[in-house]
């Protein structure tokens, strides 16, 4: 058993949600953002939406329509990924992966346009107006638009599960870092576990999954 991989604070139930971060068409295709790990994590993903429909929220990473749009920073950052914008990439290229996709609805999506869903939008209320105190987050990167769903749950108060093996990144060494930090300098605000590991103990996880 993996360092960690224990949910200390007991089994998740029916005030958690499944948070899967930016799993797009335009990490997985051939991009200059694409996550070769992606499809390596994607099992477990699947494995994980398809016991928790209703439960899963997918963030989608909604990129500037065109090169030197945005915010301060935000413009020059367009500048240097300008293949990445809409114009370039195409409207479907935002879109889930394919396997996720179908999965929407139950489950559903949520846009953002910087790497914290929850800078400028409504998700906290939403998912606090629903009584929901905990986030299970899986997708990618780890060192990136995670680490910003991470560290935004924490700031509001949310109970945070990572699932190791169900994060991805383009950088092993980077990932690698981070992996580190959520295990140790997080480690009374973060629970870090496997996927085995959180199905098992998620009502109607491992159980669900063996009688559909």
């Amino acid at each position: 058993m993996p360092k960690n991989d224990e949910l200390r604070y007991g089994a998740p139930g029916e005030t958690a949600v499944h948070l899967c971060v930016d799993m797009q068409k335009m990490f997985a295709e051939g991009t200059d953002w694409k996550m070769p790990w992606l499809e390596r994590v994607l099992p477990n993903i699947l494995s994980i939406t398809s016991t928790h429909r209703e439960k899963t929220i997918f963030t989608r990473f909604i990129p500037a329509q065109k090169s030197g749009q945005g915010v301060g920073m935000w413009r020059h950052y367009y500048e240097r990924w300008d293949s990445m914008t809409l114009d370039q990439l195409g409207p479907e290229m935002i879109g889930l992966v394919p396997d996720l996709a179908k999965y929407v609805p139950p489950a559903r999506t949520f846009d953002k346009h910087v790497y914290s869903p929850w800078t400028g939008t409504d998700l906290h209320q939403q998912l606090g107006g629903a009584g929901i105190d905990t986030v299970i987050i899986t997708g990618g990167e780890t060192d990136v638009c995670v680490l910003a769903t991470m560290l935004g749950a924490i700031d509001w108060g949310f109970r945070v599960i990572l699932v190791t093996d169900a994060l991805c990144s383009s950088a092993d060494e980077t990932h690698d870092a981070m992996m580190n930090v959520y295990m140790n300098r997080f480690g009374e605000q973060v629970e870090t576990v496997t996927t085995q590991t959180l199905l098992d103990n998620w009502p109607g996880g491992m159980r669900q999954r063996r009688t559909s």
